[in-house]
């Protein structure tokens, strides 16, 4: 049985809710992601902020990144799944809220992230076209 845990990248890192868009935006850059998972104070998974959030949820409004922070982002339900999830549980938890990137829990800590990348490079190519076409097909025609 393959896992979440197999097929997820380690070295995922957190931000801080209080911390500045500038700041998550130059962490993405030194770790070369486009997604940072946010914290609570109480380091609780509270939501995911995208390189794309930065951009259309700040910038673009005119706001100064350097003054908005995270959490001020954070919408909704965060989804996660545990490292011990077989690899059919992460494709339906992706595809059931049409996210491409899912944060994997361990013991209640971040472990690591699957994005796209991961399921190319572990998925047949049925298994993609599947998470392809669940994912993006409702958002396309919508």
């Amino acid at each position: 049985m393959t896992t979440a845990g197999d097929i997820m990248h380690r070295g995922a890192q957190w931000i801080p809710a209080h911390e500045t868009l500038d700041r998550a935006a130059q962490l993405m850059r030194e770790l070369n992601v486009g997604a940072l998972p946010i914290s609570d104070e109480n380091e609780r998974l509270c939501g995911i902020l995208t390189d794309r959030d930065i951009v259309v949820g700040c910038v673009a409004r005119g706001h100064d990144p350097a003054k908005i922070t995270a959490g001020d982002l954070a919408q909704g339900t965060p989804r996660w799944i545990d490292s011990s999830a077989d690899v059919d549980e992460v494709l339906q938890e992706m595809k059931g809220h049409q996210i491409r990137r899912l944060p994997v829990i361990e013991n209640k800590r971040l472990v690591g992230m699957i994005s796209e990348a991961d399921l190319a490079q572990h998925l047949t190519d049925e298994q993609l076209a599947a998470w392809v076409e669940g994912v993006y097909a409702r958002s396309l025609a919508g």
